[in-house]
């Protein structure tokens, strides 16, 4: 059964430090792999669900509510993955680069939902994606957070935002699940779901789950930040082309969709009836953004490091040049990504 909790109000959370600047291997995830910005799909668990649950995420269940979303078998000893200092370093890039090209057919549903808005956000991480795009939209909001760590669910819960664009009043709750067991069910009433940084770490068969529970509920999607498998940096160095090649071989390793996963999901959002749009959300990074730029470039190279051991050493003078140039101001990195919506089941909506 799902874990929720109600609640309001706004608590800001404060940074954490960053991590080793050597190169290491890393496990496959969105743009920093193994610290990617939603850990709906593979982060670790604080026990089994009803236990070792941190005050305030659950479990609190409703009287006859169903098990629509269900938890994978817990692991204890599984490591948790993505780590809330890098949801937290990257947060500002992430709502710089979000395309708000694609609000205005939301913002036109939300004003017009009785009762409010409903918004479920898959992998929600420590809550970004609600704190960006609530004071966007007018109404009243309801958010249901979904995520597979109670720790990263508490996080979100308590800093979510307490009111919409005209001050209507926003109120949020939690669920633990998993993206590859979503049904329609679980988004009955659902005015919209969201996601960042999730589509690239899907297979085609989850992705395939998740549209048709948008599509059977008749509801839209909004998923940002899916990684385009482009990465501009200047000044240029020669093995920027073999990195970026191996980042992208690593980010499909296992059938994931990697970098193509926004092709991938304008086929199959379209097969399911959906109307599709795209638009480039890149991250940006200049002096301003050296200790995100710095961190990305760690978990970059080590995951190319990880498909391809044999860049080991010429990764190693690579990585300590760039951080070098980060630490200096020198350096400036457009990491491109792409977000899209789909809008799907309702008469007359277009993108």
């Amino acid at each position: 059964m799902s874990d929720t909790h109600t609640m309001t109000g706004s608590v800001p959370a404060q940074p954490g430090p960053g991590g080793a600047e050597s190169v290491r291997p890393a496990p496959a995830g969105a743009d920093v792999p193994g610290t990617g910005e939603e850990a709906f799909m593979d982060s670790g668990q604080s026990g089994t669900a009803g236990s070792s649950v941190i005050a305030g995420a659950g479990p609190v269940a409703r009287p006859g509510e169903r098990a629509t979303v269900r938890l994978r078998e817990d692991d204890p000893e599984e490591p948790a993955r993505y780590a809330p200092e890098w949801l937290q370093l990257r947060e500002a890039a992430d709502a710089d680069a979000r395309a708000e090209e694609l609000l205005k057919p939301l913002r036109d549903r939300a004003a017009g939902a009785e009762g409010g808005a409903v918004v479920h956000d898959l992998g929600c991480g420590t809550g970004s994606m609600g704190r960006w795009l609530a004071p966007r939209l007018d109404g009243a909001q309801h958010w249901v957070l979904h995520d597979r760590d109670p720790y990263l669910l508490h996080f979100a819960a308590v800093a979510s935002p307490r009111a919409s664009a005209d001050g209507s009043r926003v109120t949020v709750e939690t669920r633990r699940g998993d993206v590859a067991l979503l049904t329609p069910d679980a988004l009955a009433g659902a005015s919209l779901v969201t996601a960042s940084a999730l589509l690239d770490v899907l297979d085609r068969e989850q992705l395939r789950t998740l549209a048709a529970a948008c599509a059977g509920a008749g509801v839209p999607a909004l998923l940002t930040l899916s990684v385009a498998g482009r990465v501009d940096l200047t000044p240029s160095d020669p093995l920027d082309d073999e990195i970026a090649e191996a980042f992208n071989a690593h980010q499909r390793r296992g059938g994931l969709l990697g970098p193509d996963a926004v092709p991938v999901a304008c086929e199959v959002f379209a097969e399911y009836g959906a109307t599709v749009r795209v638009h480039p959300s890149p991250w940006r990074l200049g002096a301003a953004e050296s200790a995100l730029a710095a961190q990305w470039l760690r978990g970059w190279v080590g995951a190319a490091v990880e498909q391809r051991p044999e860049l080991a050493e010429r990764a190693e003078r690579y990585l300590r040049d760039r951080l070098a140039a980060c630490e200096a101001g020198e350096l400036r990195v457009v990491v491109h990504h792409s977000d899209l919506l789909a809008l799907t089941g309702t008469a007359g909506d277009t993108a």
